[in-house]
């Protein structure tokens, strides 16, 4: 594609845009062209400084008839997030993290910016979103997909903490979009993915909190069926300032035992209150350690990259109900091979909003359960699919995926994201916003032909 774009080209480019541009030559590209999860080897690749570099990367995606990649934190498992010889759009320069008003608790963040910056300065005001689980994962691609983190349960998902957004949109043109202004592009960014625009920047109402409370407690895997049951029966009643998961965990080594862990974290200062929720997981079997701190909520995102060498494949249900079938069935998996399980309680906040009032489609869920397991990197298709096989006997029990934890980038993941329902409405806004569909490279909602 390089050959086919003039030098004069690129140079007109370079006078109108004011970030970086970082062609195959430059010695940046090397460490920019590929994701967490995949590599590729983009045309061209460029940092925009502000929204209206955004506009003219568009505009010359557009003009040039290129594949257009948009970068936020690059973390996504389908690698969405570059391309082979297309464009990349990488908007990690445009990462601001403002406080735009401590009554309202209303901040403003940059389409680039990264969950663990936004939380250490959100903490020097007393302030915190919702966010995924990892420092360095993009705000915009979690939460124009949803958004479970650690406080799912008590303020719901990332993105309904969203109150607006500036989005460039295929035409060049920057519009205001919440619940007043081009209120339906609104609604289908909350879900919908990056399928309607660029998002330069987002406006969320933050929650006021200082600390909060976070367990880690080991158990041994021969105990897992029990401990699973176990562990949703206390679901149930559990308050929704509590989020907690159980991860099944194989050993990948000689060295290594299967273990089962439990991660859960309470969401307030409250020592009293804390304890009694966490403890009744302190005893679902005979913990092998465990450890109970009180810290502040910037400090318990962690950082996750696959071993060396490997790629991960990634699948996922939401499901209503954390069933006996569904966890026995879940243990015979994991106990003949390679795969890490994971389940988590995001049942309160999340489903006391409206089906209707954002294109996030599964609000009804109670449960998440993401697996993955390992095969060497540039793995073939085939290898791929192979891998994923054993998936196919929990499918039946999911009524949907969430668009954050797949590694695929299928038909089928498309119609597990969106529901019928759903899709249909999406169809319509995209037709209005995008009608050729130059915002492709995510689980793609295709305009109305």
């Amino acid at each position: 594609m390089m050959s086919q774009l003039e030098t004069e080209t690129i140079n007109k480019l370079k006078e109108a845009f004011s970030g970086e541009i970082i062609l195959p030559n430059d010695v940046a590209y090397e460490g920019l062209k590929n994701v967490y999860s995949g590599d590729g080897s983009p045309t061209i690749i460029v940092r925009p400084l502000s929204t209206e570099d955004v506009v003219i990367a568009v505009g010359f995606a557009k003009s040039n008839s290129m594949i257009l990649s948009v970068r936020g934190g690059g973390h996504h498992g389908a690698a969405f997030g570059t391309n082979s010889d297309g464009m990349v759009i990488d908007l990690s320069l445009i990462d601001s993290v403002k406080v735009l008003d401590e009554t309202k608790c209303l901040v403003q963040i940059g389409g680039g910016a990264k969950w663990g910056d936004v939380a250490s300065v959100l903490h020097q005001h007393g302030l915190a979103l919702s966010s995924g689980d990892t420092k360095s994962v993009g705000v915009g691609g979690l939460t124009l997909g949803g958004g479970i983190g650690w406080m799912v349960r008590k303020w719901g998902l990332a993105l309904d903490s969203l109150v607006g957004a500036e989005i460039v949109t295929a035409d060049g043109a920057i519009l205001t979009a919440n619940e007043i202004e081009n209120s339906d592009l609104f609604w289908a960014i909350r879900g919908g993915g990056g399928n309607f625009g660029i998002v330069t920047h987002f406006e969320f109402i933050a929650h006021q909190l200082n600390n909060v409370y976070f367990a880690t407690i080991m158990y041994d895997a021969k105990d897992a069926v029990s401990i699973l049951k176990e562990w949703r029966n206390i679901t149930e009643s559990a308050p929704e300032d509590l989020s907690s998961s159980v991860t099944l965990m194989p050993a990948f080594t000689p060295e290594m035992s299967p273990s089962l862990m439990v991660l859960a974290c309470f969401a307030g200062d409250d020592t009293d209150e804390a304890a009694k929720a966490l403890e009744p997981l302190q005893n679902l079997s005979h913990p092998t350690t465990k450890t109970i701190e009180k810290k502040p909520y910037k400090d318990i995102l962690q950082e996750a990259h696959p071993p060396e060498g490997m790629t991960a494949v990634v699948k996922n249900i939401f499901t209503p109900e954390f069933s006996d079938e569904l966890i026995e069935k879940t243990v015979a998996i994991y106990n003949k091979g390679n795969w890490v399980f994971q389940v988590r309680d995001i049942d309160g906040a999340l489903n006391k909003i409206s089906q209707d009032s954002t294109a996030f489609a599964h609000r009804d869920s109670k449960f998440m359960m993401f697996a993955g397991t390992f095969v060497p990197a540039l793995s073939s298709a085939a290898t791929l699919l192979e891998a994923a096989q054993p998936w196919r006997d929990i499918v039946p029990f999911g009524i949907g995926s969430y668009a954050n934890f797949i590694s695929s980038r299928t038909e089928e993941d498309v119609a597990s994201v969106y529901s019928p329902k759903t899709y249909e409405k999406l169809q319509k806004i995209k037709q209005k916003y995008d009608p050729d569909n130059l915002f492709n490279q995510n689980y793609n909602i295709k305009p109305i032909q």
